[in-house]
């Protein structure tokens, strides 16, 4: 696999954190929970084209209590809203919440009293999705993004401390910076990446490397995946 050329005599050191992080972030079980449109689409991504297997969740669970992740697909009504939370409740610590669409983010379009506005009423909210409704790939953009918050979140109270007292400092690493796969396999773009991140632009250096553009023109776009980049 190529790893043994990173691990100097064959020895590999790390954290217990980053070890049971790791191993959360690899083995995410979403509870089977569809409410309207969204899930049409969150199917889509746990089908054959996107193979969200390849992330350690192709096991969709019917039971809360072997889920940890909740990936609210749709909007949300009063009376759906007493067994979403009874759901979330079933779930064993750690969990993790995805609101996937405007209609769950914010209520969407359905801005009367039966539409709950916003599922973050009734549940706490890790990531949101926006889209009426998102494509499976920003599903998958937003569960990896899910799994970078995961690998840096604290073990135990003495490092939830160190990590509020980091970010009260103004040391802490920021959490929403992530390195795309692109910049990953390529040396020079890796270490230009890094060098944008710490001087706090990598977003603008995305743009620059699109020669300007905020998304891949049609042209620019990799190759050989079918509609996948439509």
């Amino acid at each position: 696999m190529g790893l043994e050329e990173k691990l100097p005599s064959g020895f590999l050191l790390t954290s217990v954190e980053k070890v049971v992080n790791w191993t959360r972030k690899s083995s995410l079980w979403p509870a089977t929970f569809g409410l309207a449109c969204c899930a049409i689409e969150m199917m889509a991504m746990g089908a054959g084209r996107y193979d969200s297997a390849r992330f350690g969740m192709e096991v969709f669970r019917a039971s809360p209590r072997q889920a940890d992740l909740m990936i609210v697909a749709g909007r949300v009504s009063q009376k759906m809203a007493p067994v979403l939370r009874q759901i979330y409740d079933q779930m064993p610590e750690p969990r993790w919440v995805i609101a996937m669409g405007v209609c769950a983010s914010s209520g969407g379009m359905f801005n009367n009293y039966a539409i709950v506005q916003g599922v973050d009423h009734v549940v706490p909210v890790d990531m949101y999705l926006p889209g009426c409704p998102p494509r499976p790939e920003m599903l998958l953009d937003a569960i990896l993004k899910l799994h970078h918050k995961i690998m840096n979140e604290p073990l135990g109270e003495k490092r939830e401390r160190q990590l509020a007292q980091a970010r009260e400092d103004g040391t802490a690493k920021d959490l929403h910076v992530e390195m795309p796969s692109t910049f990953r396999v390529d040396k020079a773009a890796r270490k230009a990446y890094e060098q944008a991140a710490a001087e706090g632009r990598a977003g603008q250096f995305a743009i620059e490397r699109r020669n300007g553009n905020a998304v891949l023109l049609p042209e620019e776009r990799p190759q050989g995946m079918g509609k996948a980049w439509r």
